[in-house]
């Protein structure tokens, strides 16, 4: 069983309420204000900048040269490819990279994006990637989940994005880190705190989804 395998179910009932959100739900039924999805892409914005300092993280806390080169990759990605393609995608909705970059973030960007800098910075580069893995393989797993939804839905897009052979291979590469970074850095002694920090991130992905929601 992979390290993911595990602690997706010893965390189940949190990792359930993060993919089957009212707010993943409404996006797959097609039903999710405007509103709320358009906020929802503006601050995915402010978050990805973050998720990119993140990668920068991973590289630093690095000890071996395929550890690095798996972290500057993740970071090229994310600065060269996922930005511009979620620009592009923002500007389908009338969302423009200047109105977004002039947001304040909301409480639940900053609270996950933190966490997961934070848990980068006082532990070591698995404990980095757990924080990572309900985002990274989270998004995987919901648009595997809805990807018959797509025709005729306002947000068929988004749910093909990740639904797609490119992003699926992005969390199957990332499952596979995270086994690789416990057979070096692990031991069955970690596995309790590495959960806890699985679950709190989870809860943070969550609160994200409810941000979405909350919108008045």
């Amino acid at each position: 069983m992979t390290l993911f395998a595990r602690l997706k179910g010893d965390n189940e009932l949190i990792w359930d309420s993060y993919t089957s959100h009212k707010f993943v739900k409404q996006i797959a039924n097609g039903t999710l204000k405007e509103s709320s999805f358009k906020y929802y892409l503006s601050q995915d914005y402010l978050f990805l900048i973050h998720f990119a300092r993140a990668y920068a993280l991973a590289a630093y806390k690095s000890d071996n040269l395929a550890d690095i080169r798996q972290a500057t990759d993740g970071l090229n990605a994310i600065i060269n490819t996922e930005m511009d393609l979620h620009i592009k995608f923002c500007s389908d909705w009338d969302l423009s990279e200047s109105n977004m970059e002039a947001l304040p973030e909301a409480a639940e960007t900053m609270a996950y994006t933190r966490y997961v800098l934070e848990k980068g910075s006082s532990g070591d580069l698995l404990d980095l990637h757990v924080a990572l893995a309900p985002c990274i393989i989270g998004y995987a797993e919901i648009g595997n989940l809805f990807k018959d939804q797509i025709r005729s839905n306002p947000f068929g897009a988004w749910i093909e994005m990740y639904a797609s052979d490119e992003y699926q291979a992005i969390a199957s590469a990332e499952i596979d880190q995270l086994d690789i970074l416990m057979g070096n850095r692990g031991g069955e002694g970690r596995f309790k705190s590495l959960s806890k920090i699985f679950n709190q991130a989870t809860k943070l992905e969550t609160a994200f989804w409810q941000m979405g929601l909350n919108v008045e």
